[in-house]
């Protein structure tokens, strides 16, 4: 089961509008309000898309609920990954270790930066049907991202731009004011692009000795996350960026996440699974989003989905989802 902190419900129903019962949404996930905030404490990711979908439908500002949850956040409510965050020498730092520690707090997501010519790309990698909660969410967490980046830096952090896979809102300025720089729908990520210099800014409290030791208390945590589902998503994550090039061996996916071929093949066949399931898995998904929420032709989405003639991008396609892609594309732009 996918599962994201009880962290993000209470942080959500702390800045929901004033004469909602706030209890009550918390009750809907099995969450008492009157307890203490508890990271660990997990919840299924479709009770809590659920969850979103229901306030921002109740709201009369819902539109802004993604963001306002994120402008909520801050270093300490992460516990010990908040802290290790934060006592990074500089941003890019602290980035890095929401690559490594991100599974203390949800197996539903993994980050990942990328340097380009003009800054680094900060990733989001989440799969999922992109149903209103998970746009939500992921706007809720690239805000978040952009909400404690400012909090750590000794100076301000410069947006170059934001990017965000699903449709865009019917309102999108509140979206372009909240993160200050051009905001990008319908695109290939959800992302922030930060400026170089912005990277290389120190932290405020940055310190190389806490650092150490917050690292080694979650790596410990991960030592004891026995979850091997995150192992695929990591599969599927990798295999969804490389399939332009080619379907990668599963020697070159399990050298992306530092281990032999062999051990790779073993851990997917102790979940009773293929690596070819997964690379099957990981081209349907793509495809589907791509035919959701691109304008790329078929032929464009056979060459990204690792096909190198349209024809069999088609027959496999008819063969994961029962229809031909174009009528999948057709039905989905109609919902």
């Amino acid at each position: 089961m996918r599962q994201i902190t009880s962290l993000f419900a209470h942080k959500v129903t702390a800045i929901i509008e004033p004469g909602l019962n706030k209890a009550q949404f918390l009750e809907e996930l099995g969450l008492d309000s009157d307890a203490p905030i508890n990271p660990s404490v997990m919840i299924s990711d479709t009770e809590y898309y659920t969850f979103l979908e229901n306030i921002s439908r109740t709201e009369q500002s819902g539109h802004t609920l993604s963001l306002r949850a994120g402008n909520a956040m801050c270093c300490d409510d992460y516990g010990a990954f908040g802290l290790a965050w934060k006592s990074a020498a500089s941003l890019r730092g602290s980035l890095t270790r929401a690559e490594r520690y991100s599974r203390v707090l949800t197996n539903v997501s993994t980050y990942s930066v990328e340097l380009s010519e003009k800054g680094a790309f900060a990733h989001l990698h989440r799969e999922g049907n992109r149903r209103l909660g998970l746009r939500l969410s992921n706007e809720a967490t690239v805000a978040s991202i952009y909400t404690i980046c400012k909090e750590v830096s000794t100076y301000p952090v410069e947006l170059l731009a934001v990017y965000f896979r699903h449709q865009a809102p019917e309102v999108t300025h509140d979206h372009e004011e909240f993160f200050g720089c051009p905001v990008h729908f319908n695109t290939d990520r959800d992302a922030l692009l930060i400026a170089h210099e912005s990277l290389q800014n120190p932290n405020k409290v940055g310190d190389p000795t806490i650092v150490k030791f917050f690292d080694k208390h979650l790596e410990d945590e991960l030592a004891n996350i026995k979850d091997d589902s995150v192992l695929v998503y990591k599969v599927k994550t990798y295999l969804s960026q490389a399939l332009s090039e080619g379907i990668p061996t599963i020697s070159d996916v399990a050298e992306k996440l530092a281990m032999s071929g062999r051990t790779l093949q073993r851990k997917l066949s102790d979940q009773g699974i293929t690596y070819q399931s997964v690379v099957d898995d990981a081209r349907r998904e793509l495809s589907e989003r791509l035919l959701t929420n691109s304008n790329h032709s078929l032929a464009d989405i056979a060459f990204l989905t690792g096909f190198s003639e349209q024809s069999s991008f088609n027959r496999a396609f008819k063969r994961w989802a029962g229809q031909t892609p174009r009528s999948y594309r057709l039905a989905a732009k109609s919902k």
